[in-house]
């Protein structure tokens, strides 16, 4: 890929950089929290209708599948350490009007998965404090994730390894009290859920295909990549652990569900099976603490999103693909506080859409990201890299496929809405997208600067002092 056209930042070397603080735990943790550990309660109900009370084993197929995407992040996090996830990929794959599509498109994701955090807190606190009215808690959520945003996460790092501790209780007390307060405890009962039913596998895989947006937002750890202290070796990491981790979780808490309603049909309001089974298995107490650690969970989940999204937006300011003033870091706490900013601006929108309407947003962004990361893992590290042999092979060319057809499988199960949406979307984005080339005169620059180190025999795709403007990378 031949890098043409102006740099992306005047004085890149000295300009402000985010701060590099974060180690493998605080990744995991952020990992986990963008996932939302307990957010397993938001799809219970439908998936173990749709698996007919086989919910475990619908999603421990979701997570051995979607691992293979996870993969393929963690892949291009090690070879292309710069911030910006998919966009930051796809742009060094496929070049930058790709590259602005895809970041474009994350945005639809990211930028309306804050909101469903929003909307959720407002229903949970209300049914917590029914004085507080739903719109007021959206509000309330909205304004602490625009503070976290700015503060960064050197200071909610802490926060958000005591919100994981905390879930990772709740799910392990919710086990042991469901064990122990079970109908009808036996072997059959514990083992049944995680095997296939009388339907055989076409139940289970259309229940994983609902669960498996319970796992949207892992990749969220990738665009983390200029804050960590060792990119290379502790974001892959961190993306396949996280996901590793929440999955396991979630099949722990969805074991535990069948085995104190074993039943599935009893449960009165599927929709509202989190706060019914925690009431069954500890009664009131469990529940309120479900209740309390949920709302935590959701705003350090929406904070999450929110600096995800806010880190994409400052890549493609700094890129000068969107305006250069979204590049601008914060001067105490180096965080992109015009982007997150904007965000919790454009988050203003939570108060009149519903959480339907905001999950469709997300899922045609994510499945976008998801499986252009696939493909970049096999034009850049197998192709341009040449990282072949028999295990190349299998980590760089089989993997992402696997990854990409289960991704491709999942378009199958949106609603036509969605693609409606989609397409107006990507619309708009590429409109933008040639307005501003026209402005910028030409090619518009993909800036990896000095954060991604060169490595066997690669160069750095921003031209520094002294090297020719159409400097290629190997294996182009």
């Amino acid at each position: 890929m031949t890098i043409t056209g102006r740099s992306a930042m005047d004085g890149a070397q000295s300009a402000p950089k985010l701060k590099r603080v974060l180690g493998l735990p605080s990744l995991i943790a952020f990992g986990l929290t963008s996932l939302g550990i307990l957010s397993v309660v938001a799809v219970y109900g439908a998936g173990t209708e749709i698996s007919d009370g086989h919910l475990p084993a619908a999603y421990l197929a979701a997570l051995v599948a979607m691992l293979f995407t996870a993969h393929s992040y963690g892949r291009m996090a090690k070879h292309v350490p710069v911030t910006g996830g998919a966009y930051a990929y796809a742009s060094r794959a496929f070049g930058s009007p790709v590259g602005f599509m895809v970041g474009w498109t994350m945005m639809l994701d990211y930028l309306f998965l804050p909101m469903v955090n929003f909307l959720l807190f407002g229903l949970y606190l209300n049914s917590l404090v029914p004085v507080i009215p739903q719109q007021l808690g959206v509000l309330l959520c909205l304004l602490v994730v625009g503070l976290f945003s700015v503060i960064g996460v050197a200071w909610i790092k802490k926060m958000n390894i005591v919100v994981v501790a905390a879930s990772v209780l709740v799910i392990l007390v919710f086990l042991v009290l469901a064990v122990v307060n079970a109908p009808d405890l036996s072997f059959d009962n514990f083992a049944q859920p995680l095997t296939l039913g009388e339907g055989g596998v076409a139940p289970v895989m259309a229940a994983a295909a609902i669960v498996a947006f319970a796992f949207l937002g892992f990749d969220g750890v990738s665009t983390l990549s200029e804050e960590a202290r060792h990119p290379k070796r502790d974001v892959p990491r961190g993306i396949i652990l996280s996901t590793l981790f929440a999955g396991l979780g979630y099949t722990l808490f969805s074991v535990a569900g069948s085995l104190i309603a074993p039943e599935w049909r009893s449960i009165v309001n599927l929709d509202a099976a989190g706060t019914e089974l925690m009431q069954r298995a500890g009664g009131d107490v469990l529940m309120v603490v479900f209740v309390i650690v949920n709302l935590g969970g959701l705003v350090l989940c929406g904070t999450a999103a929110q600096m995800s999204v806010s880190r994409v937006i400052y890549a493609m300011g700094r890129d000068r693909i969107l305006p250069g003033a979204l590049a601008g870091l914060h001067p105490r706490f180096r965080t992109p506080y015009f982007a997150a900013m904007l965000v919790s601006a454009v988050s203003l929108i939570a108060l009149v859409i519903t959480l339907e309407q905001a999950v469709y947003m997300i899922n045609f962004g994510a499945l976008v990201a998801f499986a252009v990361v696939n493909l970049a893992t096999i034009k850049v590290v197998f192709f341009d890299l040449g990282k072949r042999g028999a295990a190349g092979t299998m980590r760089n060319m089989v993997m992402p496929l696997l990854g990409f057809t289960f991704i491709a499988w999942l378009w199958t199960s949106l609603a036509w809405f969605t693609y409606l949406l989609g397409a107006a979307w990507l619309a708009v984005g590429a409109v933008i997208f040639m307005l501003r080339r026209r402005k910028a005169g030409g090619q518009v620059a993909l800036s990896f600067d000095d954060g991604m180190a060169a490595e066997e025999g690669t160069v750095p795709a921003e031209p520094g002092s002294g090297e020719r403007e159409d400097a290629r990378t190997p294996g182009n």
